[in-house]
């Protein structure tokens, strides 16, 4: 069977590694805001272009913390609209209600499945002060259109990176388009820890201090409490052994973006639709890292039997909008007939940094056998 992911494999790459920074944190006696995580913290801002990291507990805290900073910084109140695709998992629509914060769901483009900027801009009313722009499956969103429409409009601009590790454009990556970026390193991420962890980044100072604050207990200083805060932070464990996997991130997102290449040449079945052209190259996908490569079939459940009988683990990211939810039933009125289009037909394909170049052959072969 070829695995959808085969973590142990990716981990086993660094083992050694790996092995050596747990010893050293370990070993130090310091297990919580220490060394490890001021380190990774440097390493992944300038990774990201930004002058601030703030490391947390996981990707959702990201999130929640730096709209709930912006509460406490004046620039966001309760009952304020936040524009978000509807086409996204559901954590980037739970930031925005944990907040008291109102999210407007809107239609993704078509070909991207990412925020387009026209329909933005009609979803913008007197009340809206935000969006949050998903980076969905690794793909930057269409962030200068998008940025530009923030200045206009004066709106706060949270870029959820939670799948876009490395993605770039004109040499600018995720986590320095948007004036914060909450990511996740969820251990099937593209930079994926050992366990639960996640980050913000941005250019602004006075931001990256109330984050901080806010996740250590709504403290800058111990034992006195600025802000009804709560526990979110990254330990040092996760933080030594990112610093270890940062290391490698490019490298095996250039796996990804081969593997990409090789699906959108080699797969020409019509009933599989792809989410980029035969025509792509390597050096035209800097703005997408793959964290999924996602297809669109019509009869989803008969095309992933026929995968599975051929050996191939898939997924669905994800199956239910959500609108749907029945978290969110006061919105399952709304009509998003793409988003639910998108939903009820997406598939994901095996993509890593371990697949052999014949399992890649293997899943493409099966591709192009699937009749219907």
């Amino acid at each position: 069977m070829i695995p959808f992911l085969d973590l142990k494999a990716i981990n086993q790459q660094y083992r050694q590694a790996l092995v050596d920074a747990a010893t050293r944190v370990i070993d130090s006696g310091w297990y919580v805001l220490g060394q490890e995580v001021k380190a990774f913290e440097q390493d992944f801002a300038v990774y990201c272009g930004a002058t601030h990291c703030v490391g947390m507990a996981n990707g959702l805290d990201a999130l929640v913390l730096t709209l709930r900073a912006w509460k406490e910084m004046g620039k966001l109140q309760e009952g304020d609209e936040v524009i978000v695709p509807a086409n996204t998992y559901i954590a980037s629509v739970l930031a925005i209600t944990e907040n008291g914060l109102k999210p407007v769901l809107v239609e993704p483009d078509e070909r991207s499945f990412n925020l387009c900027p026209d329909k933005v801009r009609a979803a913008i009313t007197p009340k809206t002060k935000a969006m949050v722009a998903v980076h969905l499956y690794g793909q930057l969103a269409p962030m200068k259109a998008l940025m530009a429409i923030a200045q206009e409009h004066q709106l706060l601009v949270l870029e959820d990176s939670a799948q876009a590790h490395g993605a770039s454009v004109d040499g600018k990556r995720a986590g320095n388009w948007g004036h914060a970026s909450g990511f996740s390193f969820y251990p099937g991420k593209n930079l994926g820890a050992l366990g639960d962890a996640g980050a913000m980044t941005t250019n602004d100072p006075e931001l990256a201090q109330t984050v901080r604050a806010l996740g250590n207990y709504g403290s800058h200083k111990k034992y006195e409490n600025l802000y009804q805060g709560l526990n979110s932070r990254l330990d040092e464990m996760q933080a030594a052994l990112l610093r270890v996997k940062l290391q490698h991130l490019d490298a095996e997102t250039r796996v990804r973006q081969e593997i990409a290449v090789a699906y959108a040449q080699g797969i020409t079945n019509p009933l599989v639709r792809l989410p980029i052209g035969p025509d792509s190259t390597l050096d035209a996908l800097a703005s997408h890292v793959f964290h999924l490569f996602v297809v669109r079939v019509q009869q989803r459940a008969a095309f992933q039997a026929h995968l599975k009988a051929a050996d191939i683990e898939t997924l669905i990211h994800y199956p239910i909008p959500p609108h749907q939810q029945q978290a969110y039933k006061a919105y399952s009125s709304l009509q998003l007939p793409l988003t639910e289009a998108i939903h009820s037909e997406v598939v994901s394909l095996p993509i890593g940094p371990t697949m052999t170049a014949a399992q890649v052959q293997q899943v493409i072969a099966a591709c192009n056998a699937y009749r219907g």
